[in-house]
């Protein structure tokens, strides 16, 4: 349970592109083995397989949604094993600085994705943040009934961004959305997750949208954007410590001592403050061509 000192009792994070970089190539590998899909396994021309996907992702939700929607009858274990066990995991890393972050917060944390569980536990295994989370809902969490149906379109695949698909996670995790935060990389979930009275964060933009209460282009930053997590009000202040103050203790404090100091404090909002900002800076300074410093905790 949150401290009464903040205003959100739990955290609901989705996976792809929200904690781990959509730059990495996973989305486009993902992309690429949708349309590889449509053409082999249905027939579609090479030529109209990235049109095609894009429209049922926009009009259906995704893909597999779309299809069956449309009267194909697709197993959804068989496509989800063809666009994601394909898929180069090994370009997924370790990201010590994100499991500090995690385990700085007391607040529940749930995972909360389109994609199919087995990917889902694939993709939280290397970024090594498994055991923070204590829900995966996931497709299958949302189409329980899926395997029963009798024809393609007896029972409609439910996603993100629906509001069904909202009511859904929101009732499983047993929330209640004022007092929930909502992270998501789509515009368009942000929004289905205000249209349910979640608070809303958009990752991966600078600029906030109309539905989204925060906005910020890495999930690393965080304590910067909303340190309410951990503090509200006239506490906020504490926690915000500028790059020249860090820069000016580095110049004057090997960066060793720094560390150790760092690694002293209890608070756990302002070590997760100060890990993030003093990561920044090290990687700032740190000779071109050099490996990124680790500051894990």
């Amino acid at each position: 349970m949150a401290s009464s000192s903040s205003p959100f009792d739990c955290l609901i994070f989705d996976l792809d592109d929200t904690l781990y970089s959509s730059k990495i190539g996973i989305g486009e590998a993902t992309r690429r083995n949708i349309e590889d899909f449509l053409v082999e396994k249905c027939g579609f021309a090479k030529s109209n397989a990235s049109t095609l996907r894009s429209e049922l992702l926009r009009t259906y939700g995704g893909t597999l949604a779309g299809l069956r929607a449309l009267g194909y009858d697709v197993d959804a274990d068989d496509y989800h094993s063809f666009v994601h066990g394909r898929l180069p995991y090994d370009l997924i890393k370790p990201d010590a600085r994100l499991r500090g972050l995690l385990r700085s917060i007391n607040q529940r944390k749930i995972i909360f994705t389109n994609s199919d569980g087995i990917h889902a536990m694939k993709v939280l295994d290397r970024l090594g943040i498994k055991d923070f989370f204590e829900q995966i809902i996931c497709f299958e969490t949302m189409n329980p009934s899926l395997t029963k149906s009798s024809t393609p379109d007896e029972f409609p695949i439910v996603l993100k961004p629906s509001l069904d698909a909202m009511n859904i996670a929101m009732d499983v995790a047993e929330v209640d959305p004022r007092r929930t935060l909502f992270f998501d990389d789509s515009v368009r979930n942000v929004a289905a997750g205000k249209a349910v009275g979640l608070q809303t964060a958009l990752v991966g933009k600078t600029m906030r949208t109309k539905e989204a209460d925060y906005a910020m282009e890495d999930v690393h930053n965080l304590v910067q954007v909303i340190p309410e997590i951990w503090y509200k009000g006239e506490d906020e202040q504490r926690l915000n410590r500028t790059r020249s103050d860090i820069e000016s203790i580095l110049t004057a404090t090997p960066v060793g001592a720094v560390v150790s100091e760092l690694l002293k404090t209890k608070d756990t909002a302002e070590k997760a403050s100060k890990v993030a900002l003093v990561y920044d800076v090290l990687n700032t300074l740190k000779p071109r061509g050099s490996s990124k410093v680790d500051l894990s905790l």
